[in-house]
């Protein structure tokens, strides 16, 4: 029944615009406003703070359904769990009822803010700092990749209070848009995901009271990490989510276009590529939503299955969307066809998170 729904108000309310969003690289404004009337905009908030009580599975399903029409318009509910998730796993009771009431309303975004120009996969040699004050804490330093910066209103971002300790001496933050000294860099100007913003995050003296600290002073770092091992799975999705529609509309295409007097549907090659397009997808789903039952339930080999569904299922997205490509042949190229932007959207999911390099490292460390 979710499926039905998410995938009926994604057709009606965001793919009829996902072409201009890429085009444009505009925010897509209408799929928020449509995913928020519906109450699918953050559907992993706990009922306690006035979220839809969604468990992995059903945030994965809407994940997927979104990105099967629109992959900038799935990093909504996609981010709204990554920058919100390090509340809800080590954030206390006075800030999770400040921050995540207003997420589950559609009353603000949640962003996540790990990365820096110089700490990306090594992400705990960050430079950002927060030095202690009194009753607040004072915030300086650039983060860089940051998804929907701009839009949302909170961010959760990773400091270092104790250069020392490297990994150890990093701590996690909420930080608000409004924030003094808090500003943005000019959108990036990306191969894909165009229409959801990617900026750069300023720290400039933000002085923030202490009780914004997400859990413990040190435990940032752990606390990022663990967040990775829930939320790669909703790249997971997103990846497959792309990788589902591109196959969807060249399956369409190559039962109406015809040569040699026949469709092209009716050539073994052409059967054979469609055949190996779905059988990689579907390897890539049960992965992913068996590792979306792990995330559920805290699985001590969560952080394997995480990596691996990541890291196949947006392998798997980016060979089917090439093979898109293809099968519509010169078409295909154009940008009036929507296999192209699938195609260039379906990169990324190979990249963030952590690129499939590392999601490697994490399963070798991780074998079960």
């Amino acid at each position: 029944m979710l499926r039905e729904t998410i995938r009926a108000l994604a057709e009606s309310k965001i793919a009829p615009f996902a072409a201009a969003v890429d085009e444009e690289s505009r925010f897509p404004q209408e799929a928020l406003d449509a995913l928020v009337s519906s109450d699918l905009h953050a559907v992993h908030v706990p009922e306690v703070y006035g979220g839809a009580g969604a468990d992995a599975l059903a945030t994965v399903i809407v994940i997927e359904e979104v990105a099967r029409v629109c992959a900038s318009s799935s990093l909504i509910p996609a981010v709204n769990k990554l920058g919100s998730l390090p509340v809800i796993l080590s954030g206390s009771e006075e800030l999770k009822a400040k921050y995540l009431g207003p997420l589950a309303k559609g009353d603000a975004m949640f962003s996540y803010a790990l990365s820096e120009p110089d700490a990306g996969s090594d992400a705990a040699g960050m430079k950002t700092k927060a030095v202690r004050d009194g009753d607040f804490w004072v915030l300086n330093g650039v983060k860089r990749w940051i998804t929907n910066a701009g839009v949302s209103e909170y961010y959760t971002v990773m400091a270092v209070t104790d250069p020392t300790k490297r990994s150890k001496g990093i701590s996690a933050f909420v930080v608000e848009k409004s924030d003094e000294g808090v500003s943005f860099g000019a959108p990036e100007k990306k191969l894909g995901i165009k229409g959801s913003p990617t900026r750069e995050v300023y720290l400039d003296n933000v002085r923030i009271p202490a009780d914004r600290m997400i859990g413990e002073e040190g435990t940032g770092f752990a606390t990022a990490m663990k967040t990775l091992d829930h939320t790669r799975i909703t790249i997971a999705a997103q990846a497959l989510g792309i990788a589902q529609g591109a196959l969807d509309y060249a399956k369409g295409y190559v039962q109406e276009r015809k040569q040699f007097g026949k469709p092209i549907a009716d050539f073994q090659g052409i059967q054979f590529m469609l055949a190996d397009m779905a059988m990689k997808i579907e390897a890539a789903r049960q992965l992913t939503y068996a590792a979306a039952a792990k995330s559920e339930r805290g699985d001590a080999d969560l952080t394997f299955q995480g990596a691996a569904a990541k890291c196949f299922a947006s392998d798997v997205a980016m060979e089917v969307t090439t093979d898109a490509v293809q099968l519509l042949g010169g078409y295909g190229y154009t940008r009036d066809y929507p296999v192209e932007r699938m195609m260039r959207d379906a990169k990324i999911t190979q990249i963030y998170e952590g690129t499939n390099q590392v999601q490697r490292i994490v399963m070798a460390r991780n074998l079960p």
